[in-house]
């Protein structure tokens, strides 16, 4: 089972995901969406229970996310590795019910399905350890 951070070493946490998101945005003004995407997965979901550190992780990722504008050449550099990750990300962006946001999860998740099987869609649900 995940070891997850104690609240008194959140503000570490958020150190860590402002770094982080200073590097996303630098990769997204060099157009490279996709290594913005794997930056953002990363080490995510953060290992904490802090919802001020899951929220702030989501804008990160949602930055990224939105970024991409070619989906089939997201896939094709982005190692299944990310696929479980990016899979509960996609749920966390579907369940805001923002139209724009919805849209591009559903596009994402379609190709995703298509690349990583059932399974995927599976182990996402079944975790309720390791949640965004």
């Amino acid at each position: 089972m995940a070891e997850f951070v104690e609240a008194d070493n959140a503000e570490a946490i958020i150190t860590r995901i402002e770094h982080k998101s200073r590097k996303i945005e630098s990769l997204l003004k060099q157009y490279k969406p996709v290594e913005a995407l794997k930056t953002a997965l990363e080490g995510a979901p953060p290992k904490t229970k802090d919802e001020r550190c899951k929220s702030a992780y989501w804008i990160v990722v949602h930055r990224a996310l939105m970024a991409i504008r070619d989906v089939d050449s997201l896939f094709s550099s982005l190692d299944p590795e990310y696929y479980d990750v990016l899979m509960k990300y996609l749920y966390k962006g579907l369940s805001t019910g923002d139209r724009p946001t919805c849209d591009q999860c559903l596009k994402i998740h379609e190709k995703l399905t298509e690349r990583a099987g059932l399974g995927c869609i599976l182990r996402t649900v079944a975790d309720t350890v390791n949640t965004v």
